[in-house]
């Protein structure tokens, strides 16, 4: 179960992710370099929030030996 709810915490997170990239790259396509600049940061820290949610669920919901 544990391992079920840490890897769907990761995945949201990385779909959040792939929005706040598509709400960048409409800014900067749009001229707005500070909302593009800006929703690229917060890409950045959900992306690696969703990597870091999978792999740490890997990691710690292994089987010993």
């Amino acid at each position: 179960m544990k391992k079920a709810l840490g890897f769907l915490a990761g995945i949201f997170l990385l779909s959040l992710a792939a929005r706040a990239f598509q709400t960048a790259w409409l800014g900067w396509s749009g001229g707005h370099s500070d909302v593009g600049f800006w929703w690229s940061v917060i890409t950045g820290f959900l992306t690696i929030a969703g990597l870091g949610a999978v792999i740490g669920t890997w990691i710690h919901t292994r089987k010993a030996g």
